[in-house]
């Protein structure tokens, strides 16, 4: 039986993550996840593949969405309130348009000397509806596709294994997944699954009685340059896990694959400690 190990959100895309010991699975995935979107002048989504200094920004978001705090290295920290109610903006994420809330001056501001580059900060706005691909389609916020991404500790221990003798092992946040399950004896369980329920739902969720959040497979999580990125200095961490994963973990639809991506098909609560409860498997799509 898979337990959850860890959980972690992520306020702002391509920013530091958040540890949790409970959360909220909402549609479009762990409350707050990927809510805020850095862009640049034109709108375009800022990325740790060209910016990766956004791994050295921490955010801080209330419980209920209302205030932001940020903080990075060599700066003062920077809060402010939430706008989810001012004018809408284009933005674009992939090359697909969205409207996003601008926060203003002063998170632009501050952002714009960390990055060293003219930024702006947006929050996914009330009334997105954004449908996300994939096996089992959903919704997400800013994410780069579906909801939630898991990654099991087997698959991450097995990658460790192989790689060259005398490099350093790659630590689980350089995958940037929102849930850490552990308990399957084969690496790469997650592929298989395409329906499993977790944590608690319904109007006692909270209390431990209900169903479970429900989740559905849509994707493999193709990798890309972030997981080179160093995620305490925002410094490139050389070859590792893309030279490795090209040995034994390419896809037919292109690119190395490690970890699965999934859509809420029903809301929920989830803590470190919860059962995974599988109740459909599919064969791996590598």
């Amino acid at each position: 039986m898979a337990t959850v190990t860890e959980l972690r959100y992520y306020p702002v895309k391509g920013c530091a993550g958040v540890r949790a010991e409970q959360a909220e699975l909402t549609r479009a995935g762990l409350a707050h996840d990927r809510a805020f979107m850095v862009v640049d002048e034109r709108g375009v989504f800022r990325s740790q593949r060209r910016d990766p200094l956004l791994a050295t920004v921490r955010p801080a978001v209330e419980e209920d969405g209302g205030r932001l705090r940020l903080v990075a290295p060599g700066v003062e920290p920077v809060a402010f309130a939430v706008d989810t109610v001012g004018p809408r903006r284009e933005v674009q994420l992939f090359g697909a348009p969205y409207l996003a809330v601008d926060q203003g001056a002063e998170a632009a501001e501050w952002l714009s000397q960390v990055l060293g580059s003219p930024s702006r900060l947006v929050r996914v706005p009330p009334e997105h509806d954004r449908v996300t691909d994939g096996l089992t389609p959903g919704t997400s916020g800013f994410a780069d596709s579906s909801a939630v991404h898991l990654l099991s500790r087997a698959t991450l221990d097995d990658f460790n294994a192989r790689i060259d003798e005398g490099a350093a092992p790659v630590p689980v946040d350089r995958f940037r997944p929102n849930v850490v399950v552990d308990g399957w004896p084969e690496p790469h369980t997650e592929d298989l699954l395409r329906r499993f329920t977790v944590g608690r739902t319904g109007p006692d969720a909270r209390t431990g009685s209900g169903t479970g959040a429900e989740l559905g497979y849509t994707k493999l999580a193709i990798r890309c340059a972030v997981t080179l990125v160093d995620q305490t200095t925002g410094g490139k961490a050389g070859p590792e896990p893309l030279r490795t994963l090209a040995r034994y973990r390419r896809a037919t639809a292109g690119g190395v694959a490690f970890g699965s991506k999934f859509s809420v098909l029903r809301p929920g609560t989830l803590r470190v400690g919860d059962e995974l409860t599988v109740s459909d498997w599919g064969p791996s799509e590598l």
